[in-house]
């Protein structure tokens, strides 16, 4: 197929996706999905038109996968409002460090003693397919700003800080499996001291400043010139900025892009909150300022004040953020459904089986100990931990950093078919749940009544 039938199928697909937006909404199939269905059709199991080796394209592969998780680290922060005090948050931090701590453990006893991998190899498939994926989690993270639900909170914040306690462990697998000695002590508080504490408090430091700064900045600049011109390129230049940052400085970029999006709405909250009583209707709940501007402003000559301004600075970075991470995710997904027949493997089967009903359930339970919490909410919380670009990111970054050979081909293999599971198991029980969830509530609120 030329360029041009490549380029009327991806109008099609572009085109049914947008029709068909409704009713894959209130339907039990993602979109996700049905991007995964389009790339295995297009693949060697059924039309064979591509032929993708994730493995083969490691660089592309991270680089890709890089744009996308940063575009929706910075997206998640960006929405996330509420106070760090707020239960969300705890469970979050819980669920990304101590949860996930139990989540690598358990997997790597799993994967050593049922699918034979070695020890390091082990810890690295665990650390790759630990993580909540931030990406593919919009299905259930916070819809916007002024969204307060604690299990959407608890899911997006996990999502957002998990790479802090993922990647430094995939990293120490990496290094055993490839490193031509021994590993000793320097080499092991070298690791702790930089690739764990710098890389965490390095990352989320640099990101947050940058985002505060630049957003106090922007707010300036545009209130001061009554400026209310587009610029979306504001969300772009963060991302970019703060990740390179990062990793420059040998720190986490993906959590200093998850970080600039906190620091950007932690501005607009500022912005917002020195504004008078009077400017808002409900003084004791002040809206973010994206809420607040006239859709009609641009076209008009009237003046912002601040909270406009803020407002727009704000919603240009969501609008844009959120067309590059949607765009960049279609992608990478219809190249997972190509590359799966190449990559598939049944004991990865076996292994989504005991992650997603066993060991994650069992560390969500276990690293929230002491948070008083529904259990149901811990319940849903446990099975919900979808699993999908970030995933592919890691395996990618292994890829690049030394990982070869057979184990570490039968290893990704592994990974690979668990994140399709993931995508289509946790996509498809998503609606349901939340429905389900949904509905419980309105019940107990006609009791109350």
């Amino acid at each position: 197929m030329g360029f041009l039938g490549w380029t009327a199928a991806t109008g099609g697909l572009l085109l049914l996706m947008t029709l068909a937006s409704g009713w894959i909404k209130r339907g039990p199939v993602t979109a996700f999905a049905l991007y995964l269905a389009a790339g295995v059709l297009c693949g060697p199991w059924v039309l064979n038109l591509l032929q993708v080796d994730i493995a083969a394209h490691a660089e592309l592969t991270a680089h890709l996968t890089e744009i996308a998780m940063a575009a929706s680290l910075f997206i998640t922060g960006l929405k996330l409002r509420l106070p760090l005090s707020h239960q969300g948050w705890r469970i979050g931090l819980r669920l990304a460090f101590p949860g996930m701590l139990l989540t690598v453990g358990g997997m790597t006893l799993a994967a050593h003693y049922l699918a034979g991998l070695s020890w390091p190899m082990a810890l690295a498939f665990s650390a790759i397919v630990a993580p909540t994926d931030p990406v593919l989690a919009s299905l259930i993270s916070v819809n916007d700003a002024s969204d307060n639900d604690n299990l959407r909170v608890s899911l997006s914040s996990e999502a957002g800080m998990n790479d802090g306690s993922a990647l430094p462990l995939l990293m120490l697998a990496v290094m055993l499996l490839t490193g031509h000695e021994e590993l000793s002590l320097n080499m092991f508080g070298h690791w702790a001291l930089v690739d764990v504490l710098w890389a965490i408090a390095g990352g989320m430091g640099i990101g947050f400043v940058l985002g505060r700064f630049v957003g106090q900045y922007a707010t300036h600049l545009r209130h001061t010139h009554q400026d209310v011109a587009p610029n979306d390129f504001l969300a772009l230049a963060l991302i970019a900025l703060s990740y390179a940052a990062a990793q420059a400085l040998d720190a986490s970029g993906f959590l200093a892009a998850f970080a600039a999006g906190v620091g950007l709405r932690r501005a607009e909250m500022r912005v917002i909150s020195r504004q008078p009583a009077d400017d808002f209707s409900d003084s004791e709940h002040r809206p973010p300022a994206e809420v607040l501007v006239n859709p009609h402003i641009r076209h008009s000559a009237g003046e912002t004040n601040p909270a406009s301004s803020v407002g727009l600075v704000v919603g240009d970075a969501l609008s844009f953020g959120d067309t590059v991470e949607r765009l960049f995710a279609a992608g990478i997904i219809i190249v997972l459904g190509i590359t799966l027949a190449q990559h598939w493997d049944l004991a990865g089967l076996l292994m989504a089986g005991l992650l997603f009903l066993v060991i994650r359930p069992a560390a969500v339970f276990i690293g929230t100990t002491g948070i008083k919490a529904p259990w149901q909410q811990k319940l849903i919380i446990g099975w919900l931990g979808i699993r999908g670009i970030g995933s592919i990111n890691y395996i990618a970054w292994a890829y690049t950093h030394g990982l070869a050979g057979e184990e570490a081909t039968h290893m990704a293999n592994m990974a690979i078919t668990l994140i399709v599971a993931s995508v289509v198991l946790h996509g498809m029980t998503v609606t349901p749940l939340l429905n389900w969830r949904q509905a419980k509530a309105a019940a107990r609120e006609r009791k109350k009544e």
